[in-house]
């Protein structure tokens, strides 16, 4: 498709912030954004809500999701969110069929008012089997991102990995966050030609390095200090951090981010005497992390697996070393020492690394360089470019 032609794009994601959850698929929506502010790009996007079964479905649990409304506009995006059912203990088994049929008279109702050029669906589950199937129905090329779990999970648990490789096998095109998970793709017997590599961004004038001192000050800090941004579970590895703390003397550490793991990790702390040097901090909305970021020493997210993660690239664009585990695209992120360690996952090991960089802290604007790469303005134009190839190649 030429670039100059306009090109109207539905984006399908089931990770998309909301108004109790601003913080869940942030990044998909600000990859979103930047995708609808390039000239001739029209964007759309679907964010389905799953529900089990009445009665289930009218459990507190899932009060927020039956609130959120059917459309609405949010941050210059169109946003519909249609229900779909979801039926628990089937290890999402039946999820992506599901979603297709629910949300189908929503898209065949859209695409006749406006049709629509290329799918992009942002996870590789469920989003990328129901991508395959809207492409079917409406004769319309998809292509289908891979960030991580996606992959790594998905891709390979019993009830989903078939769907996963025939989503990637029939896509148009698809995109990886590293080129680590492309890797991991073509392992999966996805077509590496049709897989590019797309990393995320990072918006650099709020994401930047700060006065240290007075930002730990504004929050109660003191002395050394390292921040933990993840969900809290165990894949994650916030509990190998904890015990990394026995060998740093003084440190505070602060677990940014909520999920199921929490109250074992509260557990842990207070087992090890820790509880006045670890602060859960809980989901920090997103416009107040580059504060505890900058206030922080050290970032560290010793992950079994990861994409290329967000956290990363924000804390070392906010001048804040990283240690992190040889998992995703560490090794294409970390390019100087400046910028932090590569370590495994064992809490020997990741106190030695936040040790070394407790001695020799690095200067800020070292710290920062592997960043400065990773901007929306790239992102946007990478993907317009990928979608509009996949516009006239179909899966």
């Amino acid at each position: 498709m030429p670039a100059s032609a306009p090109l109207h794009v539905l984006t399908l994601s089931t990770l998309f912030p909301s108004g109790p959850q601003p913080n869940f698929g942030i990044f998909v929506e600000r990859q979103t954004r930047a995708l609808a502010a390039r000239a001739g790009v029209e964007v759309t996007v679907i964010a389905p809500i799953g529900l089990p079964p009445f009665p289930l479905r009218l459990a507190p649990h899932y009060a927020r999701r039956r609130a959120l409304p059917v459309r609405e506009e949010r941050n210059g995006l169109t946003v519909h969110r249609p229900r779909f059912p979801v039926i628990p203990g089937t290890g999402g088994r039946w999820t992506a069929a599901l979603m297709a049929r629910a949300i189908a008279p929503l898209v065949r109702r859209l695409h006749a008012e406006r049709p629509f050029d290329v799918i992009d669906a942002s996870f590789f589950f469920p989003d990328g089997p129901v991508a395959m199937r809207l492409s079917a129905l409406l004769g319309v090329p998809y292509s289908v991102k891979a960030r991580g779990a996606d992959i790594h999970h998905w891709g390979t648990a019993p009830a989903t990995r078939t769907a996963v490789r025939e989503a990637g096998q029939r896509a148009a095109g698809m995109l990886a966050v590293s080129g680590a998970m492309r890797e991991s793709m073509i392992a999966l017997d996805m077509p590496g030609e049709r897989i590019r590599v797309h990393y995320t961004g990072v918006d650099l004038d709020r994401f930047t390095p700060g006065d240290r001192t007075a930002a730990k000050a504004a929050r109660g800090l003191a002395g050394f200090t390292i921040a933990c941004v993840g969900a809290l579970i165990p894949r994650k590895g916030q509990a190998l951090v904890i015990d990394a703390l026995h060998a740093l003397p003084d440190a505070t550490l602060l677990l940014i981010g909520e999920g199921p793991d929490k109250a074992a990790l509260m557990a842990q702390v207070q087992r090890h005497g820790l509880a006045g040097r670890v602060r859960f901090l809980g989901s920090v909305p997103h416009g107040e992390l580059p504060g505890w970021l900058a206030a922080s020493d050290a970032m560290c997210l010793p992950s079994a697996s990861e994409g290329l993660a967000n956290a990363w690239v924000e804390a070392l664009a906010s001048g804040t070393p990283i240690v992190i585990s040889d998992v995703g695209g560490a090794r294409e992120l970390l390019d100087s020492p400046a910028a932090g360690r590569i370590v495994e996952r064992t809490p020997q090991a990741i106190a030695a690394a936040l040790s070394e960089l407790r001695a020799n802290p690095p200067a800020a604007q070292a710290v920062r360089a592997p960043a400065l790469r990773f901007t929306w303005d790239a992102n946007g134009e990478a993907l317009e470019a990928h979608l509009r190839a996949c516009a006239t190649r179909p899966g």
